[in-house]
């Protein structure tokens, strides 16, 4: 059982951080990005304030079911797990977090721009 959680939350997060990323790219998807972009940002600081900041819950929960597989030794940062299992560099934490917030930034930025441009032509058309 473990095993397969473990499947399903490397699949399951490593989409949703591509979906942070680029869902604001699609018209269908820009509403549910700015959602999901949000509330990564409001777990990264609000509930950073109690688990550290860039604080994840499925972070979190995907840890706890690693080590009940034996993986004991985790990053607290699930972006350098996938960085150093790709590559198989060790690449400095410190350096992955200021790119995770610079493009996640960015990420919420284009989706506030790409939410508010979909808003204004929907107006736009009914006048």
């Amino acid at each position: 059982m473990y095993i397969i959680l473990d499947k399903f939350f490397f699949i399951f997060h490593t989409m949703l951080i591509g979906f942070n990323l680029f869902g604001w790219t699609w018209k269908k998807t820009r509403l549910a990005n700015l959602i999901t972009l949000l509330l990564t940002l409001l777990s990264w600081s609000i509930l950073g304030i109690w688990f550290g900041f860039g604080y994840c819950p499925s972070t979190d929960w995907h840890w706890k079911v690693r080590a009940r597989l034996g993986y004991l030794d985790m990053s607290s940062s699930y972006i350098k797990f996938l960085i150093d299992s790709f590559t198989g560099l060790d690449v400095s934490v410190k350096l992955i977090n200021i790119w995770a917030v610079a493009l996640l930034s960015i990420a919420i930025a284009a989706s506030i721009v790409t939410n508010t441009v979909t808003i204004i032509n929907k107006h736009l058309k009914k006048v």
